[in-house]
């Protein structure tokens, strides 16, 4: 029943998408109007059920009992990720994927204890979703799902789809032996997040932006697998404009004098010239570098520590002996 109302908001969501895309405001969520009703009727049935369930859940199951119930389900999905990884052209991470739920199934007791992750087979996390993503598939429009929450239009297709059906508990032929098992992964899920959940409900201004961002910067860094590409500047693409730069501009921009630490001692490049961070290099000379035609003038400078007059009876006083100290200050 959840799955068919969701499916048909989905579908009014997309009808609308049309006659709200262009209302301005956030490109990524143009359906913002619907997204935050439907996000504060998720906040209050969460805040009326799903939280106090959890959290009774979580003040009752031991510590223990909670991990096996988090593993069982987590063992299952992965299953899925397997399938996922393999359409993705990632073989390897979905032989792995197939073999810790092979080995946790068998020796981990059903899923209940992850001996696959002790055994170094990293745990993935894949959709089909994120296959359509990696296959260049643009996310589309943020979109709020009825108790499911935060997703979007690739997303929430690709769910109803195929993720609904590549989840093992959707094969269970006693329904209502299936829905239990649907409620407690959900409350368990829920439980794992209280901390979390609350740690920026009370951090964020605005909840639902907080949420929103939260949410697409997850997903783009899961379908790149942590290392999403670097998106594009408009700032530094564009050829015209006030206050924007050119390409031949910036070439022709001469570098920040910079300082190059040494074993020995610092080389400053030039004294009149802002300096950026110091950088380390091992093995070479440091040189020092040109900051500039005003700077071309300036001789490059060392400097080294002032060494006092009465340094040999301060060693004298404490016992110790030095060599190879010199007195000296800044000079050409």
């Amino acid at each position: 029943m959840l799955r068919c109302f969701s499916g048909l908001l989905l579908l009014g969501a997309l009808g609308g998408l049309g006659g709200c895309a262009t209302t301005g405001g956030n490109p990524d969520d143009p359906l913002e109007s619907y997204n935050r009703a439907m996000f504060t009727f998720n906040d209050g049935v969460d805040k009326a059920i799903i939280k106090p369930i959890a959290s009774g859940y979580k003040a009752v199951l031991p510590e223990f009992a909670r991990t096996g119930v988090t593993n069982f389900f987590a063992n299952l999905g992965d299953i899925w990720i397997g399938v996922n990884n393999v359409l993705q052209g990632k073989v390897g991470a979905g032989v792995s994927d197939f073999g810790r739920f092979a080995i946790n199934t068998t020796v981990g007791i059903l899923g209940l204890f992850d001996v696959a992750s002790n055994a170094g087979l990293e745990k993935h996390n894949e959709d089909f979703g994120q296959t359509l993503g990696r296959w260049g598939v643009g996310s589309g429009a943020f979109v709020v799902l009825p108790v499911l929450g935060p997703s979007s239009v690739r997303d929430a297709i690709s769910l109803f789809a195929a993720d609904w059906h590549g989840d093992p508990l959707w094969y269970v032929g006693n329904i209502p032996a299936r829905n239990e098992l649907y409620g407690v992964r959900l409350v368990d899920n829920r439980a794992n997040l209280l901390d979390l959940g609350q740690l920026a409900e009370d951090a964020a201004l605005d909840y639902y932006s907080y949420v929103r961002g939260a949410y697409l910067q997850r997903r783009r860094s899961l379908i790149y697998d942590g290392d999403p590409p670097r998106e594009s500047d408009p700032d530094r693409s564009s050829e015209s404009g006030p206050g924007r730069k050119s390409a031949a501009q910036a070439e022709g921009e001469p570098a920040p004098a910079r300082l190059t630490g040494a074993s020995v001692q610092p080389v400053i490049a030039a004294a009149d010239q802002e300096l950026a961070p110091a950088q380390e290099f091992s093995g070479v000379r440091p040189q020092p570098a040109a900051a500039g035609q005003a700077a071309a003038s300036v001789g490059p400078r060392s400097y080294q520590p002032m060494v006092p007059r009465n340094y040999a009876a301060v060693l004298a006083v404490s016992g110790e002996t030095r060599t190879g100290f010199v007195r000296t200050g800044l000079r050409p």
